[in-house]
C-alpha cells in the first residue's frame, strides 16, 4: 500500500505541475485568465484575505493533484491492476470533476478571472485537464510494477 501511495504523490505531482505549466503558457499567450483561476482562491473565508505568493498558491492546488494522484494510485491497484484501459478511463473519471470546477470557481471569485461563459477559457481549462488525465494515467503506467 505505502508503494501505491508512493506512486500516487509522484503521478499527481508531475501531473499537477504539467497542468499548472500548461495553463500558464495559455494564460501568457491568450490573456484568458485560466491559470489565475487554477490558484484562486480567494473566496475561501480566511485564506482567501491572505495575499499569498504565487508558489504558495501552486502548492495548494499540488495537494489537490497529489489526493487525485494517490486515490488513482490505490484505485487502479486495487480495482484496476494491469488493465490499462480501465486504468485510462479511471484517471478521466477522477479528473472529470474538475473540469466543471471551472463553473463555481469563476462565479465565486474575487479577482479578476475568466468571464462564467467565456468559451475560450472553458476549452483551454478543459484542454488542460484532458492532459493532466494522460499524464497522470502515462506517470502511473511507466511506474506500475
Amino acid at each position: 500500500m505505502i508503494g501505491r501511495v508512493k506512486l500516487g504523490l509522484i503521478a499527481g505531482t508531475i501531473s499537477g505541475i504539467a497542468l499548472g505549466l500548461i495553463l500558464k503558457g495559455i494564460q501568457a499567450l491568450t490573456g484568458d485568465l485560466v491559470y489565475t483561476l487554477l490558484l484562486n482562491i480567494d473566496f475561501i473565508p480566511i485564506m482567501g484575505s491572505i495575499n499569498w505568493p504565487e508558489i504558495i498558491e501552486f502548492a495548494f492546488h499540488l495537494i489537490i493533484s497529489l489526493i487525485i494522484g494517490v486515490v488513482y494510485s490505490v484505485g487502479c491497484a486495487r480495482y484496476f491492476p494491469g488493465r490499462k484501459k480501465a486504468q485510462a478511463v479511471l484517471a478521466y473519471v477522477l479528473t472529470l470533476p474538475t473540469v466543471f470546477l471551472y463553473f463555481p470557481l469563476t462565479y465565486l471569485a474575487i479577482k479578476p478571472t475568466p468571464d462564467l461563459m467565456d468559451l475560450s477559457a472553458i476549452g483551454y481549462w478543459t484542454l488542460g485537464h484532458a492532459i493532466y488525465a494522460v499524464i497522470l494515467f502515462a506517470v502511473y503506467t511507466m511506474n506500475e510494477k
